[in-house]
């Protein structure tokens, strides 16, 4: 997938899930099947700083692709804000990595919505695009091992404890071996 048909791309996944209210999709993760490994990615934030997945090998990280002009997008980034700030304590990490945009654009996002967690940018779409990303918003729990063990499709309300209580659940595991 390429740069260019991103924006068609957000069009159609617009249209299919713009239009709908986030009740829609149910408060679950679906389990991934055979739990893979998790692509390596190094990327930078929006403070320069490279962020390589293998960093946070031994903790919970939740990895979200996402773009601005996706509603479904930023319908579900400020319930994401208030999942970072209850799970952050507990040594899970966030990554939300923006799709597709320039610099400019998400750090003018970030801002007005006052997003404190590492927003990583994949400007080209190399890493979503190495990834099972299906449409925008998509979000993966990777184990503290680095495999893929969960995922969801669409927005959701992140800070409700259907969806933490899981994560939890792994983080919990982690600092118990």
């Amino acid at each position: 997938m390429n740069r260019k048909q991103w924006p068609v791309i957000g069009l159609v996944l617009f249209l299919v899930t713009g239009l709908l209210p986030t009740a829609v999709y149910p408060q679950t993760l679906s389990s991934i099947p055979g739990a893979p490994l998790a692509h390596e990615f190094a990327l930078r934030d929006l403070d320069g700083k490279i962020h390589r997945l293998s960093d946070y090998r031994g903790k919970v990280v939740i990895v979200n692709f996402w773009a601005t002009w996706c509603p479904p997008c930023r319908r579900e980034m400020p319930s994401m804000q208030r999942a970072w700030e209850q799970l952050q304590s507990q040594g899970v990490v966030m990554l939300a990595v923006n799709v597709g945009q320039k610099e400019e654009q998400v750090w003018s996002y970030a801002a007005a919505a006052q997003l404190t967690f590492p927003i990583l940018l994949d400007e080209y779409g190399k890493t979503s695009s190495s990834w099972p990303v299906i449409g925008l918003p998509t979000t993966f729990v990777i184990d503290p091992q680095g495999r893929l063990v969960y995922k969801a499709v669409g927005d959701r309300e992140w800070d409700d404890p259907a969806l933490l209580d899981p994560i939890r659940a792994l983080a919990d595991q982690a600092h118990t071996t």
